[in-house]
């Protein structure tokens, strides 16, 4: 049996709003979906889709998961995602390999975004 990872679902109040975030950060166009869900892409894409499904609740606490975004330039990077509504959380972590900083989208979902040095 071969399994294959189809998506990365994400609970959101605003499903609409967290989806554009990350449609506009990732260039991923919606795709089909439920009512009151938002798909970004389509089964069989090559990369996952990403599903936003509504909750009626905040999250709490710290999500033991969460998404790595690769980007050429950490700086530019933040300020695309701090422009799309997102935000820095503080927290930063310089490597010989690269730099990763810890972001959220509009609803507090954290996130890595990523540069890798050569």
């Amino acid at each position: 049996m071969a399994n294959v990872w189809s998506g990365v679902t994400i609970d959101c109040l605003d499903p609409v709003r967290v989806a554009r975030f990350w449609s506009a950060l990732l260039g991923r166009e919606p795709g089909p979906a439920q009512d009151g869900w938002v798909y970004l892409g389509e089964r069989g894409d090559p990369q996952p889709r990403l599903v936003f499904q509504p909750v009626p609740e905040p999250a709490r606490g710290k999500v033991r998961i969460h998404l790595d975004i690769a980007c050429d330039d950490i700086e530019a990077g933040m300020a695309q995602v701090t422009a799309l509504g997102g935000r820095f959380t503080g927290e930063r972590h310089d490597y010989d390999a690269g730099v990763v900083v810890v972001m959220a989208d509009p609803e507090g979902h954290e996130f890595c975004l990523v540069q890798y040095y050569a």
